[in-house]
Parts: C-alpha cells; sequence; structure tokens
C-alpha cells in the first residue's frame, strides 16, 4: 500500500468540512458573529487523524477528486502522516464536501455532500483485494446502503475485526446489515440506537444489550453528559463522561471511536478503553480552537 504499513484501515467519508462556529445560543434564523474555518474531515478521515494522534498509522479508503480541491486534501493528508496511496482519485467526480454551524447551544444544522463517494462504489474497496488485513476496519455510514451490505456479506471479512460508525442518525438504518456480524463492534449514540433498533431507547446500557440481542458482536452506546456503555460477550460496561464546557461537537463521536481502537490495540481492557474514549471525546469537545 506504501512505504509505511498502515495498522488500520478507515472507509468512508473523506472530504473538505466547512464548519461556522458561534459562541452565542442560535436557534431557526439567527444571525450572528463567529468563526468559518475549513479543514480536512469527514468521518472516516476523522478517526484515521484521531488514531494518528494516538501512534497509529492509517489507510483512507475513500474518493477524492483529482480537482483543486483534491490535490490540496491529499497534500495536507500526507503532511499528517497518513496512508492516501489507498485513496480512489476521480477524473469526473469532484471533491466531497460537508458544510456544517454551531453554536453555544451545540450543532445547529449540517449538510453532508457525500455525492462522489457514493457514486465511486466498489471502487473505493479496491484495496481490500490483496492479501487480507489483520488490523481494525473502520467504516462509516457515509457509503451507499447497498455497498455497506456487500461489506457485510463479505466472505473475506467475515472475521475482521469491523469497527462501525453511522456518520449520522439520518444514515444510522444503512447499518442494519451489520446487526447479526460476527465480529463487527458498532458505535452509536442514544439517538442513532433508537433508529436502529427502531423504538426509542431509555440509556445507553439498555440500548447496548438491545443491540447485542439483535445479534451483534459488541456495540458502544454514548449518552452525552450520561453514562455511555460497553456491551460485549462478557456483560455490560457503563462509564461516566467527565463533565466538561461544550465549545464544539463535529467529530466528537470520530474521537471517540478513534480512541477506543487505539486504546484496544495497546492492550486495555473493556473498563479502561471506555474510560480512554470518554476522556478523548470530553477533552476535544471542551477545546476552544480547531
Amino acid at each position: 500500500m506504501s512505504a509505511a504499513t498502515p495498522d488500520i484501515l478507515c472507509i468512508g467519508s473523506v472530504l473538505w468540512d466547512v464548519i461556522g462556529r458561534s459562541n452565542a445560543h442560535m436557534e431557526r434564523g439567527s444571525d450572528v458573529p463567529g468563526r468559518i474555518v475549513r479543514l480536512p474531515g469527514g468521518v472516516a478521515l476523522n478517526i484515521a487523524m484521531a488514531a494518528r494522534a494516538y501512534g497509529m498509522t492509517p489507510a483512507l479508503l475513500s474518493c477524492v477528486g483529482r480537482d483543486a480541491a483534491g490535490d490540496e486534501l491529499v497534500a495536507a493528508l500526507e503532511r499528517l502522516g497518513l496512508v492516501t496511496e489507498t485513496l480512489y482519485r476521480s477524473e469526473d467526480l469532484p471533491t466531497d464536501i460537508y458544510m456544517a454551524v454551531e453554536g453555544g447551544n451545540g450543532l445547529i444544522a449540517a449538510i453532508a455532500d457525500a455525492h462522489s463517494l457514493e457514486a465511486a462504489g466498489e471502487k473505493v474497496l479496491r484495496p481490500l483485494d490483496g492479501p487480507a488485513f489483520r488490523g481494525p476496519i473502520a467504516v462509516d455510514g457515509n457509503l451507499t446502503q447497498d455497498l455497506l451490505a456487500r461489506i457485510a456479506e463479505r466472505a473475506d471479512l467475515r472475521q475482521a475485526d469491523l469497527r462501525l460508525a453511522p456518520a449520522s442518525p439520518g444514515k444510522a438504518e444503512r447499518l442494519l446489515p451489520f446487526l447479526e456480524h460476527p465480529s463487527a463492534t458498532l458505535y452509536v449514540n442514544l439517538e442513532e440506537a433508537g433508529l436502529l433498533l427502531h423504538a426509542p431507547q431509555d440509556d445507553a446500557a439498555r440500548a447496548a444489550e438491545a443491540l447485542r440481542a439483535r445479534g451483534l458482536h459488541r456495540a458502544l452506546v454514548t449518552d452525552g453528559p450520561r453514562l455511555a456503555a460497553c456491551a460485549h460477550p462478557g456483560g455490560v460496561e457503563t462509564r461516566a463522561p467527565r463533565e466538561v464546557m461544550v465549545t464544539r461537537v463535529t467529530g466528537a463521536g470520530d474521537t471517540f471511536m478513534a480512541a477506543h481502537i487505539a486504546a484496544e490495540t495497546q492492550g486495555m481492557n473493556v473498563a479502561q478503553a471506555l474510560d480512554r474514549a470518554l476522556e478523548a471525546a470530553a477533552t476535544y469537545v471542551s477545546g476552544d480552537t480547531y
């Protein structure tokens, strides 16, 4: 794949984030001062960047256009130490983009334009056709429902260490094919868990247990400042996140997931890995800069 040997594959959205952020409480129609930034983003990329911060070497499987925005993005990723040779560089599809507005009261609205990733389809998975990869494989719900179903059904991935993120509540149900996967780990918030279970959930522990009962190998469910849970073959572990002042939200779940994966690759047990992930997410959401 590269001179650098990856120890985690990140499959899904790799794009530019355009984020407007204000400390003001915002409602529909608000017009307030703030800051607007453009940053490398996308769920798969956010996971990869966070995993890199923990010493891992991520490779990216996604679609990036051969336009100016794509060239700038790939150059930025290479400076971050990510493996980009695994990207599908399209001649006719533009580089995807995500736009969000955040206020002091959290995410106000967001639009994810991942049409190029969806159009590329199976082409982004070509690096999987070589020798079997033994490390964790993070997959996000920005892939099409059809492509996600194909990943779930691939015989060569039935025992792979698949780690799944829905990308957003609106895309949570795309991950339904993995609920009976024998080795998949699902990372969701309480709302997303309810969508997958087709019923609102009271708390993270019950939601995680319900996902396990559906046949999922393992489920991690977060619930903002309330208890988070990890349901696994040995039972259910719950932990309380540290109380912080929230100043940003975009990418928090991806940071949680990456920190958890890195903790487990370093040999931490269930409770330790959950604590590490919650602390990483708390530190992230309370940061005052991007």
